[in-house]
C-alpha cells in the first residue's frame, strides 16, 4: 500500500520530471511534441493505478477531475501545429499539469502554495505574451494578482478574513462576474495550447476550492453569490451572442456555465461529483472547440474571420463531422457530458429558487444559438476558390475524436464511479460540517 503521502508528490512529480526532461528534445519539435503527449498519457495511467489501487482519497467533488486534467493537456497538446514557437507552451503544459496535479491531492496548506505558484506563472506570461491583436490586459492580470494575495490571507489570517479571501480566490479560478477578466484574458492571450488546457484546469482548481467552503456558506453570502451567479449566467450568454471572435465567444460562453454551477453549488451548498462532471464537461468540450478554432487559425491566420472560411463541410468532412459533434455536446444535448451534468445540477436545486431555474435555462438555450451560429458560418457557404482546403492531420483528429468519446461516455457512465454523492438537501438534513464551518465566518 502506497503512503498517502507520497500521492500528491507522485503525481505532481511525473509531468514535472518530464518538463525538465524536455530541453534535451528541444532541437527537435516532432519528438518533444510526441514526449509532452506521453507524459500526458503517464500521468493518466499514474491516476489510474492509483484510483484504483485505493490510494486516491476521494473530495467531495469526486475523482473525475483528477482523470480528466491529463486527458485535456494531451488533448490540448495533439491539437496543436509541430511549430518550434510552440515548444515553450508544450513545456508549460506540462509544468501546469504538474501543479494542478498536486493543488488536488495535497493538504489544504500545500495546494494554496501550488495555487500560488499558478497564479504566478499565468501573471508572468499574460505580461510578457500580448500582442498587438490581444493587448495587455490590466484587468486580467489585476484578477490573478488579487487570487494570489487571497491565497497568501488564507494561511495568514484568521476567520471571517480567511474565509472571505478564500471564497474570493474560488471566484477567480472558477469564474463568476465580477471577477471574470481572468479567466477571459488567460482564454484568449496565453501562448500556444495553454488556452485549451486552462479551461478546464483552472474551473476544476476553482471547484475543488469551494468544495470544503460551500457547507459553511452563511444565508447572506448564499444570497449574494446566488445573484452575482444568476448575473453571470445572463451576462456570459449575452456577450457570446455578440461576439464575432471565436475565442472571446468560447470564453464567455463558459462563464455564462460556469456560472450556472456557481448558482447550483451556493443554493444547495454541496460540490458533489455531479458538479465536478459539469465542470468536467464542460471544460473539455470548450477545449474541443478551441482546439478545433485552433486547427483553422493555423491553416488561414490568426486573426481570420469565421465568415470568410466557408464551405469547410464538403472541404473538410472530416473536421465537419466533429464539430458538430462538439457543438451539440456544448449545446447540452444528450447523450453528451454537459446534458447529464446540467440535469444532475438542476434536480438537485431547490423549488424555492425556481427563478433561477428559468434564467439558467433560458442561458443554455441561448448557447444552442450562438454555437449553431459558429458552426453554420465555418461548416457551410461556398467553397472559397482562393483558399487551400486541407482535413485534419493524424494529431487533430485523434485529439477531437478523444474529446469526443470522452463526452459521450462522461454521459453514459454513472457519475457514482467516481465518487460517492454526499448531498443532503433531499433528505433535509444538514450538510456535513454546516454547523462547525458557519462558525469560521463569525469568529
Amino acid at each position: 500500500m502506497i503512503d498517502a503521502t507520497l500521492v500528491p508528490w507522485i503525481l505532481a512529480g511525473i509531468p514535472l520530471l518530464g518538463a525538465v526532461l524536455s530541453p534535451a528534445l528541444w532541437a527537435h519539435p516532432h519528438r518533444l511534441m510526441a514526449w509532452s503527449v506521453g507524459i500526458c498519457a503517464a500521468s493518466l495511467a499514474s491516476v489510474a493505478g492509483l484510483g484504483f489501487a485505493g490510494a486516491l482519497a476521494s473530495p467531495p467533488e469526486g475523482l473525475l477531475l483528477f482523470f480528466l486534467l491529463p486527458l485535456t493537456a494531451g488533448v490540448s497538446l495533439l491539437g496543436q501545429p509541430h511549430q518550434p514557437d510552440h515548444r515553450a507552451s508544450w513545456v508549460l503544459t506540462l509544468v501546469f499539469l504538474s501543479l494542478g496535479l498536486g493543488a488536488l491531492t495535497s493538504q489544504p496548506v500545500v495546494a494554496k502554495l501550488f495555487l500560488m505558484v499558478i497564479h504566478g506563472f499565468v501573471i508572468v506570461l499574460l505580461y510578457r505574451h500580448h500582442t498587438p491583436l490581444w493587448p495587455i490586459s490590466w484587468w486580467g492580470l489585476g484578477a490573478y494578482t488579487l487570487g494570489a494575495l487571497c491565497l497568501l490571507l488564507t494561511l495568514i489570517a484568521a476567520p471571517p478574513v480567511a474565509s472571505m479571501a478564500a471564497l474570493l480566490a474560488c471566484t477567480i479560478l472558477l469564474p463568476v462576474v465580477p471577477f471574470q477578466d481572468g479567466h477571459l484574458t488567460a482564454l484568449t492571450r496565453l501562448p500556444g495550447n495553454l488556452p485549451s488546457f486552462m479551461v478546464l484546469l483552472f474551473p476544476a482548481l476553482g471547484l475543488h476550492s469551494l468544495a470544503p467552503l460551500a457547507a459553511t456558506l452563511p444565508e447572506s453570502v448564499v444570497w449574494m453569490m446566488s445573484l452575482l451567479a444568476l448575473a453571470g449566467t445572463a451576462y456570459g450568454a449575452v456577450k457570446a451572442l455578440a461576439q464575432s471572435r471565436v475565442r472571446l465567444l468560447l470564453a464567455y460562453s463558459s462563464l455564462s456555465f460556469f456560472s450556472m454551477l456557481w448558482w447550483c453549488v451556493v443554493t444547495t451548498r454541496t460540490a458533489a461529483p455531479r458538479a465536478a462532471l459539469f465542470v468536467g464537461a464542460v471544460g473539455l468540450v470548450m477545449c474541443g472547440l478551441l482546439v478545433a478554432w485552433q486547427i483553422i487559425r493555423t491553416r488561414y491566420g490568426d486573426d481570420v474571420d469565421p465568415q470568410a472560411i466557408s464551405g469547410l463541410a464538403s472541404t473538410m468532412p472530416q473536421y465537419a463531422v466533429l464539430l458538430s459533434l462538439l457543438a451539440l455536446a456544448a449545446m447540452g444535448l444528450p447523450p453528451f457530458g454537459v446534458f447529464a451534468g446540467f440535469m444532475g445540477l438542476l434536480l438537485s436545486s431547490t423549488a424555492a429558487f425556481s427563478a433561477g431555474i428559468i434564467v439558467l435555462v433560458s442561458a443554455w438555450l441561448s448557447s444552442s444559438w450562438y454555437i449553431l451560429d459558429l458552426v453554420q458560418r465555418l461548416l457551410f457557404g461556398n467553397r472559397r476558390s482562393d483558399l487551400r482546403y486541407a482535413d485534419l492531420l493524424q494529431t487533430e483528429l485523434a485529439a477531437l475524436v478523444i474529446v469526443v468519446l470522452t463526452l459521450l461516455a462522461l454521459g453514459i457512465v454513472p457519475i457514482s464511479l467516481f465518487g460517492p454523492d454526499r448531498t443532503a438537501t433531499s433528505t433535509g438534513a444538514e450538510p456535513p460540517g454546516a454547523h462547525s464551518g458557519s462558525l469560521a465566518w463569525n469568529r
